[in-house]
């Protein structure tokens, strides 16, 4: 089982960051910690979408489509 997430930047709305973790509060708090290069510029952040899939290369294939072009739409029309 695992989750895709979409974080928000709390302090930059605008930034986002779509991820996939078994652990998803443990993910949150190491976003906040600055473990990640990726993310550490525009911290903290909170969720704005987590969905879990019983299937992890349902979960896999489904954050790569979020990270497409047509993925980001997707989270604009639906989640913001």
């Amino acid at each position: 089982m695992k989750y895709v997430y979409v974080l928000q930047s709390i302090n930059h709305a605008e930034q986002h960051y779509v991820g996939l973790t078994a652990d998803l509060r443990g993910r949150l708090d190491d976003h906040n910690a600055g473990k990640s290069p990726h993310t550490s510029k525009y911290m903290p952040w909170r969720f704005l979408v987590a969905i879990r899939l019983e299937d992890d290369t349902r979960a896999a294939v489904f954050e790569r489509y979020l990270k497409t072009g047509s993925g980001r739409a997707f989270i604009k029309r639906h989640f913001l």
